[in-house]
């Protein structure tokens, strides 16, 4: 049996903890906060998108950073796997537009007291309000021996009698210089000795819930390389000021595509919602993930964005629609007549923009303009000129980079005994799910490599 602490009480901490304490570990979670899965608590607006109820092969082109790292995490403890560990600890579920799986009470705070039951039956104990300083290791030496092929030169042969070119076994003994972690400090100066530390410090998105880098610094300090970070997942800036109009519409159904210049950056369907500073939503969202880095080298540092707001219809489907209306009402405003076509807040931003007086009569209208406010509704346009700051990111881009670490078992390289599970490793997904996933599963391998780690020991 080792000693595990596991720095952090979040969806990573607490999921690496209960499997860790299951195989009869003496688990530690310490946590700054007051509370275990402050992080949890809020997402998917406080209804917890726990996994994606995709096949696990689908799980990869959903990863913006990193996907073929997280191919043993992935097959190790897959949707599936994550989906029946809550079922089990009491928390029914079901799944929703693509393949979005949430708790059947719509509410996040089942999923928490399912880990914290899990965590309690399987005995791990819980430090709360409890910040760790620093991760202290120790360097250790270690005896190798390994078997070599030692190949005689022909002279040496002749004087032995032997073959000419005859291969010899031997065996080679050499010394090897590691570190290996000792235990850590916590910020009151508190030593506690450990055999194996997980870092589930999260990232630096809402850091509110207390995720402010802890585990990038704890990295740092034990000379492991940190790559850079920035928000994803973030409501986007836009220029137009007929965008605050539009504050708190939401729209399902809709088609974007964001461009550089002629180049299509990407295209998607889905929700957003309309802000005072720009747009939002699960659609946006997932943009940003994409765009980000392209909206940092773009000209004046714009893209331009359209929403299809008829993805369903064609061109001439629209067309006829929209004639079927005019020929009902031809002696109509224009401004009477296409409220029906979209919400009423929405309308009269239609009309600014659409080039067509709003007391036309219908009978006066051109088939030009009739053609340009088609083409408004198909590309209505609106200009991206900034990502949403940390404060607002659901996720961080960037983090422990995965070249420091086993894939196959989430310890460092490095440092013997050091893992580190979710977030605070340099993974992210666009969103459906994805992104706990891959602090499920990150966090299962890490516990299990804990487990057989130790069993080889004994």
């Amino acid at each position: 049996m080792s000693k595990v602490i596991i720095i952090g009480g979040g969806a990573a901490g607490m999921m690496a903890g209960v499997f860790a304490a299951r195989d009869h570990h003496e688990v530690h979670i310490l946590e700054k906060n007051e509370k275990l899965g402050k992080k949890v608590f809020i997402t998917g607006k406080g209804r917890c998108n726990v996994t994606n109820a995709c096949d696990t092969e689908e799980l990869f082109p959903a990863m913006m950073s990193n996907p073929k790292f997280l191919y043993s995490s992935f097959y190790s403890f897959t949707p599936q796997d994550v989906m029946e560990f809550f079922e089990k600890a009491g928390v029914p579920l079901k799944v929703e537009r693509g393949n979005r799986v949430f708790p059947q009470s719509d509410h996040s705070s089942d999923i928490i007291r399912a880990l914290e039951r899990e965590l309690k039956k399987a005995g791990a104990k819980i430090h709360l309000h409890t910040a760790v300083q620093e991760i202290v290791k120790k360097p250790v030496t270690e005896s190798v021996t390994d078997s070599v092929n030692t190949l005689e030169s022909e002279a040496a042969l002749t004087e032995s009698g032997s073959d000419a070119g005859k291969s010899r076994k031997g065996k080679k003994s050499s010394d090897i210089q590691q570190e290996k972690i000792t235990g850590v400090i916590l910020t009151d100066g508190t030593f506690i000795e450990g055999d194996a530390v997980i870092v589930a410090t999260g990232g630096f998105s809402y850091q509110s819930t207390g995720s402010t880098g802890d585990g990038y610094r704890f990295a740092r300090e034990l000379g492991l390389k940190v790559t850079d970070i920035a928000p994803s997942l973030v409501p986007l800036k836009t220029k137009e000021d007929y965008i605050p109009k539009l504050q708190g519409l939401s729209l399902k159904n809709t088609g974007l595509t964001i461009k550089n210049g002629k180049k299509v950056l990407y295209e998607d369907f889905g929700e957003m919602m309309f802000t005072h500073f720009g747009v939002t939503g699960p659609m946006i969202l997932s943009a940003s993930a994409h765009i980000g880095a392209k909206l940092a080298k773009a000209p004046n540092g714009e893209l331009s964005a359209y929403l299809d707001l008829k993805p369903a219809l064609t061109r001439e489907q629209l067309d006829a629609r929209i004639l079927r209306e005019f020929e009902a009402g031809p002696n109509k405003q224009f401004k009477n007549v296409i409220g029906v076509l979209f919400p009423s807040s929405l309308t009269p931003v239609m009309l600014e923009l659409g080039g067509i007086p709003a007391e036309k009569k219908i009978h006066d209208i051109s088939r030009e303009e009739r053609q340009h406010f088609i083409d408004l509704i198909k590309a209505f346009p609106f200009t991206i000129t900034g990502m949403g700051e940390f404060k607002e990111a659901i996720i961080t881009r960037g983090g422990v980079s995965v070249k420091e670490i086993n894939p196959g078992t989430m310890e460092s390289k490095k440092i013997s005994g050091l893992y580190f599970a979710g977030e605070v490793l340099d993974l992210d997904a666009v969103t459906g799910g994805y992104n706990l996933q891959i602090a499920w599963s990150t966090a299962y391998l890490a516990a299990q490599a804990i487990r057989y780690c130790s069993l080889r020991s004994q």
